[in-house]
């Protein structure tokens, strides 16, 4: 097997992040269900942004986090995912480069604009995302380049990815070529909801070892395996593929491998802010441990101290360099 050019590719919807913070009274305006993802069209779109006060705006999608959290830590890093050449798409380009990360993918000439997601932050932290997938829904097999993919440790997968047909195929396409160069593939469930429309996909993934690393959330695993008992669902993962690494909020993480389970602790914070980028910045973390070796706990320290981070602010990006963070940490950069 040949030296890796990158630490982690990963593969998601490119999607421009418009934060808001809003009251409860917003999401039952909008019929918005609190805490969920909803893919919505162009005119809903239109309507929540001009019903929205005043909003933050950045690249994002989820595996987007993911990987300029990466790349915040130091990792060498690459990103495919499908934006317009629009205003919007160059934005969109031109921040996640900044970030550090390689990012190639050929822009849609036309068709819909550039993707957004609408994200509600209520006064408890919570956030509720409203997506218009727009150009990132066409994330075709022809994006998927075979030499970018085959040079990467581990590919990251996102489970909103599984929405686009097309897209579910360059996903597939991209796992054949990853193990195909004896690489690693790792898949986010994204959200409970994902789970509830492609259960038996995602379980397929995992049984037939189309992927080798699972991040969920403790609401995704329920509702993956249907049980309301956390330990019966965490030996079910074990069981069902190679790694599986479950979060946790404040209670920390859970790691599997096999019928072995570690138990990593929360980070400590001041105040929670806004969880958006909770999951993908945890994986951040817990992605660079696994490529620097560091063990399952040092991997879910940087993930927890990640998403740490990233809470105590509005945005799913870090603010301050997350190498540094874990240095002063004690943790393995």
């Amino acid at each position: 097997m040949t030296t890796a050019k990158y630490d982690v590719l990963a593969i998601g919807n490119a999607l421009f992040d418009v934060l808001v913070r809003t009251e409860d009274d917003f999401l039952v305006r909008h019929g918005m269900t609190k805490g969920g993802m909803a893919l919505i069209d162009q005119a809903q779109a239109a309507a929540i942004y001009a019903d929205m006060g005043m909003a933050t705006e950045i690249s994002g999608g989820s595996a987007a986090n993911t990987i300029v959290g990466l790349a915040s830590f130091g990792a060498r890093t690459a990103y495919v995912g499908k934006i317009k050449d629009d205003q919007i798409g160059k934005l969109y380009a031109h921040d996640i480069r900044a970030a550090g990360v390689a990012f190639d993918t050929k822009p849609a000439a036309d068709g819909p604009a550039t993707g957004c997601s609408y994200i509600l932050v209520t006064p408890d932290g919570e956030r509720t995302m409203n997506t218009y997938l727009g150009a990132a829904q066409d994330l075709a097999p022809s994006d998927i380049d075979e030499a970018q993919i085959a040079a990467a440790s581990i590919v990251y997968l996102e489970g909103y990815l599984w929405d686009p047909p097309q897209a579910k195929e360059a996903f597939l396409k991209a796992s054949k070529i990853a193990h195909g160069a004896g690489r690693k593939v790792a898949l986010t469930l994204s959200d409970a909801f994902c789970v509830d429309r492609y259960r038996a996909e995602f379980l397929d993934l995992m049984r037939s070892k189309t992927v080798d690393l699972i991040f969920a959330n403790e609401s995704e695993l329920h509702s993956l395996y249907q049980t309301s008992d956390f330990d019966t669902a965490l030996k079910q993962l074990g069981q069902d593929v190679a790694l599986g690494v479950v979060t946790r909020s404040e209670k920390g993480c859970a790691v599997v491998e096999g019928g072995s389970v570690t138990l990593v602790p929360a980070a400590s914070i001041e105040q929670l802010v806004d969880t958006t980028g909770a999951g993908d910045l945890f994986a951040a973390g817990f992605l660079f441990g696994l490529v620097r070796n560091a063990g399952y706990e040092a991997a879910g320290r940087l993930g927890a101290l990640a998403a740490a981070e990233v809470i105590q602010h509005i945005g799913a990006r870090p603010q301050v360099s997350l190498k540094e963070l874990a240095q002063q940490h004690g943790l393995p950069v």
